[in-house]
């Protein structure tokens, strides 16, 4: 179980160092192209979901990796699964379920199952 842990970590590190670094790096009107919900957030808001997101992608693999404060590793991937849950939301609003939502619900699983997992 442990490998499949550091699977899913790996994946979900992989995403959220991805967006992240995008709503970091890029401004809202660049990505208004890619993605559309961006046009309910304002820049700042935007650079501080960058943010959490990618404090969150280390957060799932250093502390585990290194082995200092491993637990935090599981309030890591609790913190994404909240902005899943968030973003969830966004589409539902926007009407954009699919396949948006779905993508949410997905990832929002791999995040909850490392977060029960990790507690074992």
């Amino acid at each position: 179980m442990n490998s499949l842990f550091w699977v899913f970590q790996g994946i979900l590190a992989a995403i959220f160092l991805t967006t992240g670094a995008m709503k970091l790096l890029q401004k809202k009107e660049a990505l208004a192209d890619k993605l559309a919900y961006v046009e309910d957030f304002t820049q700042t808001q935007l650079y501080g979901i960058g943010a959490f997101e990618i404090l969150g992608a280390l957060g799932l693999i250093l502390p585990r990796l290194t082995g200092i404060l491993p637990w935090l590793t599981r309030v890591s991937a609790f913190g994404l699964a909240l902005i899943m849950v968030s973003a969830f939301f966004t589409h539902l609003r926007r009407g954009e379920i699919i396949p948006m939502g779905i993508v949410n619900i997905g990832i929002f699983s791999m995040a909850i199952l490392v977060t029960i997992g990790r507690f074992l």
